[in-house]
């Protein structure tokens, strides 16, 4: 049961933000408003349909309580009244899910890592294949992908790659993805036709913000250093790759495109947002430690899915679910599909890790 008192609250809440928008405050004031107006909007939506419907169940329990009701009257709010109370409870877990906390960084663009494991060349064309599977999927939701690094493997693929991917609610969608990715098939370099097994690895991190991650000039040494070009054609005779050391973390990034400018500001990207993660892994081990049924470690070295060609089939270890749509899947369809099921799992169990915290 949802408690009726923060229901009200949340009304409250929007009805209050609505009037300070009318007042004209400051541009600043104004958006922090309107961005809090329109997350709240589904909400109170949802409340006033559930409220509306408690209040005809109310009426109708009322009707039938009467003893001077005729007999049609009461057949009417008999049949009616089941399909409004099964409606309440389906308006109650909609709800329970949109007041679920938010994940800050559910909106935010992503920086996504892709790196072959083991299995040698075979895991940098899977590598290669996962990177596109991914691109393809962003340009069908209209994201853009920007390249920041990449190593390409020996006969094709990726050791690894690192991109930006800009869009709304990217982060949000892709964050399920960290974890080694698992794929059985035959090489194309492979005679006897026996099947491989090889694995790479994918990151996915909320794109840092300025306001997010504070790097001072202090705690960065930067380096420049001369980018060649493939096969050692088209030379970049000025020293344009750059490479940044974070001092007080160790981390050090780099970028070795034609532009130095452009290698600053995309190392300086990713510095700021592999930072982010730094400290959003800690906020997360040190609410991990504290929670009381925790699901799952979060561990990047776990195996989440396996990609058999063979049988056409994707599996995702996490929540055993098996799709036999590889094809559409590799090439970046039907992903949807898996990420829904994905966030309908991480839902429930936040349910029940409320529901637990409820009975303690």
């Amino acid at each position: 049961m949802l408690p009726q008192e923060k229901l009200t609250q949340l009304l409250d809440r929007h009805s209050s933000i609505e009037q300070q928008m009318m007042a004209n405050p400051d541009p600043e004031t104004y958006v922090k408003l309107a961005s809090e107006f329109s997350e709240l909007g589904p909400v109170v939506a949802k409340v006033h349909d559930l409220r509306s419907v408690q209040s005809e169940i109310a009426d109708l329990e009322e009707l039938l309580a009467d003893k001077e009701v005729d007999g049609e009257m009461r057949e009417i709010a008999e049949a009616e009244l089941p399909d409004l109370k099964e409606r309440l409870e389906g308006l109650e877990s909609e709800l329970q899910l949109l007041l679920l906390p938010k994940d800050a960084a559910d909106d935010k663009s992503a920086i996504l890592e892709v790196r072959a494991g083991t299995g040698g060349s075979e895991a940098a064309l899977f590598a290669g294949d996962l990177f596109r599977m991914y691109q393809r999927h962003a340009e069908t939701h209209g994201w853009k992908v920007e390249i920041l690094s990449a190593s390409e493997g020996e006969v094709g693929g990726y050791k690894e790659i690192v991109a930006a991917i800009n869009g709304r609610g990217v982060f949000a969608r892709l964050k399920f993805e960290s974890g080694v990715h698992r794929v059985q098939r035959v090489p194309e370099t492979e005679s006897g036709g026996r099947i491989h097994t090889s694995a790479a690895t994918v990151a996915v991190l909320p794109e840092a913000e300025d306001v997010d991650i504070e790097i001072r000039n202090e705690d960065i040494r930067i380096d420049t250093m001369r980018a060649s070009g493939a096969g050692g054609q088209h030379v970049n005779t000025t020293d344009s790759a750059v490479r940044i050391t974070h001092i007080p973390s160790g981390l050090v990034v780099m970028s070795a495109e034609k532009s130095q400018h452009q290698n600053r500001a995309n190392a300086m990207k990713e510095l700021r947002t592999r930072l982010y993660d730094m400290e959003r892994q800690k906020a997360d081990q040190e609410r991990a430690a504290s929670r009381k049924g925790q699901v799952g470690s979060g561990d990047r070295s776990e195996r989440i899915r396996t990609y058999n060609f063979p049988q056409g089939r994707v599996s995702d270890h996490r929540i055993n679910l098996t799709l036999y749509k590889l094809d559409r899947m590799i090439q970046g369809e039907g992903l949807d599909e898996l990420f829904d099921a994905l966030m309908t799992d991480y839902q429930a169990s936040q349910l029940a890790a409320l529901g637990d915290g409820a009975d303690e």
